[in-house]
């Protein structure tokens, strides 16, 4: 069956993956990205496929009302796949309302929007919206999260992503909404704007700058590779249940310490350096405030109910994400110098 799809945020990391996955997997499908491009927000992440037929580019803001009305009247979507988003937890930290405009009040102009386009017909819908694990809270050393458990966000990033998945439900269970929601675990992968633990390193590693490590570097995180994440999300809009929470980890728990050696270990070889010379870049900093302890997911109804499992482990993704970050230094280089945010004024002109 054909769809026209609204893709929100899908020139971010994970949105691009997406994006690129909807657009070549399924050519009967219309797909419409709309993005703000914040510094995040990057259309070369997307070159490979920006002059496919069944896709379209909208800059936008999400929290825009009459921009988004006016695009499910021009294009009468019938699925809406949200990633838009603030996401960086330390930018939480010093600018807060960014992210309740974006997450909390973008998220609720979306939901309004499609709630009046379809209220005369639910039938073949889906609003998905795309969250985060972070809004469970901190594990001590034991146990895992499950969609069962206890919101409890810990930062203004995390607070307001607990908002917009709130939201998302109220509108299932008031207006009868058609929902979908997933929550994930760390994703790592190509496209990864540096200011995240990973490519920052690796960024880092290349050029011979320190690692920063927050406290100790016994933070735990569960690492997911982003074409996995994509992966289960297509399973999950295409087939998981009306109303329900979906939780995708990548069962790759390491500490924030042993994940950066790793990564050390891996480019000593890649760069042709005598082993042991990238560790002696690690630099530990002072803690950030509220830094949650450990992150966990117990993804076993994704798994039970529609099949997903991870493909790749951490130390084979991350070899693979390495190389490409190495493959593509123009990339990297450009996104670092600001110069990617001059691709949109190339591409599209100063007017759209």
């Amino acid at each position: 069956m054909n769809k026209t799809l609204l893709i929100t945020g899908g020139a971010g990391f994970i949105g691009s993956h997406l994006t690129r996955l909807f657009v070549t997997k399924y050519p009967g499908y219309k797909i419409v990205n709309l993005d703000k491009l914040t510094y995040a927000g990057n259309l070369e992440n997307l070159k490979d496929i920006e002059h496919a037929p069944n896709y379209e580019f909208v800059k936008g803001d999400i929290s825009d009302m009459n921009l988004v009305k006016s695009l499910f009247e021009k294009y009468g979507f019938t699925g809406v796949l949200h990633c838009a988003a603030e996401s960086h937890v330390d930018r939480s930290i010093t600018d807060p309302l960014a992210f309740v405009n974006t997450n909390v009040i973008g998220t609720v102009t979306l939901l309004q929007v499609a709630k009046e386009a379809w209220k005369e017909n639910m039938a073949d819908k889906v609003f998905y919206h795309i969250s985060t694990d972070e809004v469970y809270g901190s594990l001590g050393e034991e146990g895992f999260f499950t969609e069962e458990t206890k919101y409890d966000p810990r930062s203004p990033y995390s607070a307001s992503k607990a908002s917009s998945d709130h939201f998302v439900r109220a509108y299932h269970h008031t207006y009868k909404l058609p929902v979908k929601i997933s929550n994930c675990s760390n994703n790592y992968g190509p496209y990864h704007f540096p200011e995240k633990l990973i490519p920052l390193c690796i960024h880092n590693i290349i050029n011979n700058k320190p690692l920063p490590i927050y406290g100790k570097g016994e933070n735990v995180r569960d690492w997911l590779f982003v074409e996995d994440h994509v992966r289960a999300i297509d399973v999950i809009f295409h087939h998981g249940r009306i109303g329900e929470t979906y939780n995708i980890g990548g069962h790759n728990e390491w500490t924030n310490i042993a994940l950066v050696k790793e990564l050390c270990r891996q480019m000593d070889a890649k760069l042709g350096r005598e082993k042991g010379t990238n560790e002696k870049l690690i630099t530990y900093v002072t803690d950030r405030a509220g830094h949650d302890l450990r992150y966990a997911i117990d993804a076993t109804k994704l798994k039970d109910e529609l099949g997903w499992l991870p493909s790749l482990q951490f130390e084979e993704g991350i070899s693979k994400t390495i190389d490409w970050y190495l493959e593509n230094k123009d990339w990297l280089e450009d996104v670092t110098s600001g110069n990617y945010q001059q691709y949109y004024e190339k591409m599209y002109g100063e007017g759209v």
